[in-house]
């Protein structure tokens, strides 16, 4: 069937709310006091307190469009299905329906609304092990639908299994849902782990069951829950019959645009179509990045150096494409228009986004006039006419001095570049990278031990303390909560001074030694505003949300979990005051006793 990306989001959404499940909005991309990942990449993140038994504002029945980035596969961009920004369509049950439930919406969805043909469906369950049973039940359920026997594979736990996100937690069994495709990509023993083509995975629904104990034993979990996801990007080109994501409505606009910038055509050279694809990626996820409601601009550190990295390597292809990467304002501000409607917060930060891409353009056109500078002097050192892999690995991780202009200028000069020292250099660089990052990561998602939760409590006792400090328009820009220590960046235009930083560590500890109770109350968002809670009302939460108080110091809209008392914190002391980007400063904090 051909089917829009407007019309097959609001099929989803109306679906699912035909069904009971309240449309919660699409949270930010930056984490909430989650030190596990960089962005929200998926649409069960902003929901793991709910998933763990916090009672949700909107009931037990859930869906939504989540905006989500992941970067682990940044390199692999350029090809037709990877895409770094993309959305989830979701659609929850916090301890309400079950398998049965589960089972017999996908189907109905997937027949009735998306009318697709059952017998070119194929599905796969949890084939069982030590730690589980086959998952005869979900086979059961398929089978009542009409679902034949021979559609339905049992796969071990590394295609059917899900989570825990951490050592230890939620997780449980799954459920995939393929479209069968070119019967000519069919290989000897083929099933849907394959990776031959035939088999396209559309959704899957993950069935929460088990709680996963620290000495590796599993136990049934208290609150059973289904967590469904479904790619948006990707479902809409295989239910379109495209074999791109690239082909969708999603990116015709912008690979258009990017047409009629280089005077190239898409589709007529496949290192062209690479440039096109690596650039309307790129400029489309910094621009949600930075044009979200926690929006994070360029910078060194964290998710700043992914925007900076996205940016850079789309400037880099439009350059080879032929165009100034000046061009690229112009592709932020279509990809602002095509989402205004459903993302307005884009529209709100389109100034933003907007001028601090253009700096970010414009700086790295610098670096690339000092890569130039610095690749002139090291070749003048060349020997046997060969310029050694870790020399350019340094040009490309130094300066960003791309290893394509770096072969490119050394030919032109006689020389070559030693590629298999380059990918050496490079490969160790990503090995160091990633274990700092699992070292960074390790906590598992979302965290709710007890020392977070207590940071996460002080965390709005430092806000309040902060806006009586400089007033109400001071915001939380993002925050990192590990065990150990509270991370916190707000609005602040100065560094602070010793004076203020002592203002802020008495008034949190004197709410700590006042031993007052944490209190949460659900109620309508407007009811919130009118009594003063403090929050970014932009429909996060939905329409009825939860209030912490703290006493007279703290009244904050938040998703929790929460301290019960504060005389449980411990004291409070600031580590560091630093800048985080500009105008924007960073507290870490922790909690002693």
């Amino acid at each position: 069937m051909k089917i829009t990306s407007q019309e097959f989001r609001k099929a989803f959404i109306d679906f699912y709310v035909s069904k009971g499940h309240a449309l919660i909005p699409s949270a930010s991309l930056i984490p909430e006091n989650d030190p596990t990942v960089l962005f929200t990449t998926a649409g069960m993140h902003p929901l793991v307190p709910y998933l763990q038994g916090e009672p949700h504002p909107l009931g037990k029945r859930l869906c939504s469009v989540q905006k989500c980035v992941r970067t682990g596969d940044i390199d692999e961009v350029g090809d037709k299905s990877h895409c770094t920004f993309f959305e989830m369509l979701g659609n929850w049950s916090l301890g309400d329906y079950g398998k049965k439930e589960a089972i017999a919406f996908s189907y109905e969805f997937l027949t009735k609304v998306l009318k697709l043909d059952q017998n070119k469906l194929a599905f796969t369950v949890f084939e069982g092990d030590e730690n589980a049973p086959r998952d005869d039940e979900a086979i059961a359920y398929w089978q009542s639908h009409g679902i034949r026997r021979d559609q339905i594979f049992t796969l071990p736990r590394k295609n059917n299994w899900w989570g825990p996100a951490g050592l230890t937690g939620p997780c449980g069994t799954d459920t995939e849902m393929f479209i069968v495709g070119d019967q000519d990509k069919c290989c000897e023993e083929c099933d849907p782990s394959c990776d031959c083509g035939k088999y396209l995975e559309i959704w899957n629904e993950v069935f929460m069951q088990y709680d996963k104990q620290t000495d590796g034993t599993f136990i049934p979990l208290k609150q059973k829950n289904v967590d469904g996801g479904m790619g948006f990007e990707r479902t809409l080109a295989i239910l379109n019959g495209y074999d791109s994501v690239y082909d969708t409505d999603l990116f015709r606009p912008a690979i258009e645009l990017i047409e009629s910038l280089a005077n190239v055509k898409y589709g007529d050279n496949e290192e062209t179509d690479k440039a096109i694809r690596i650039v309307a990626d790129h400029i489309r996820t910094a621009t949600f990045i930075m044009g979200d409601q926690k929006g994070v601009l360029p910078s060194n550190v964290d998710q700043g150096y992914v925007v900076r990295r996205l940016i850079r390597r789309a400037t880099r292809y439009a350059r080879t494409l032929g165009f100034e990467g000046e061009k690229l304002v112009e592709l932020a501000t279509l990809y602002i228009e095509e989402y205004k409607e459903i993302y307005p917060e884009l529209l709100e930060n389109k100034e933003k986004v907007e001028t601090e891409l253009l700096k970010e353009i414009e700086k790295f056109q610098k670096t690339l006039v000092q890569g130039l500078n610095e690749l002139e002097k090291v070749l003048k050192f060349v020997k046997d006419g060969v310029l050694n892999g870790k020399t350019a690995f340094r040009l490309y991780d130094t300066f960003g001095f791309p290893i394509e202009m770096t072969i490119e200028l050394a030919k032109e000069k006689g020389f070559s570049v030693d590629m298999e020292g380059y990918k050496a250099a490079e490969e160790k660089h990503k090995a160091q990278s990633k274990a700092g990052a699992e070292q960074k990561f390790a906590g598992g998602l979302a965290d709710h031990q007890v020392e977070t939760t207590n940071l996460h409590t002080a965390a709005h006792l430092m806000l309040a303390a902060l806006r009586k400090l400089f007033g109400d328009d001071t915001n939380q820009r993002g925050s990192n909560i590990t065990a150990e220590r509270l991370r916190f960046d707000f609005n602040c235009d100065h560094k602070m001074t010793d004076e203020e930083l002592k203002f802020v560590e008495d008034y949190v500890n004197e709410a700590i030694d006042s031993k007052v109770d944490v209190v949460m109350e659900e109620m309508p968002i407007e009811k919130a505003r009118e009594i003063g809670a403090t929050g970014i009302f932009n429909n996060k939460y939905g329409d009825v949300v939860k209030v912490y108080t703290i006493g007279d110091y703290s009244k904050e809209i938040c998703g929790g979990p929460h301290a019960k008392n504060t005389g449980d914190l411990g004291h409070f002391e600031i580590i560091k005051e630093q800048s985080s980007a500009s105008g924007v400063r960073r507290i870490k904090a922790v909690l002693k006793g």
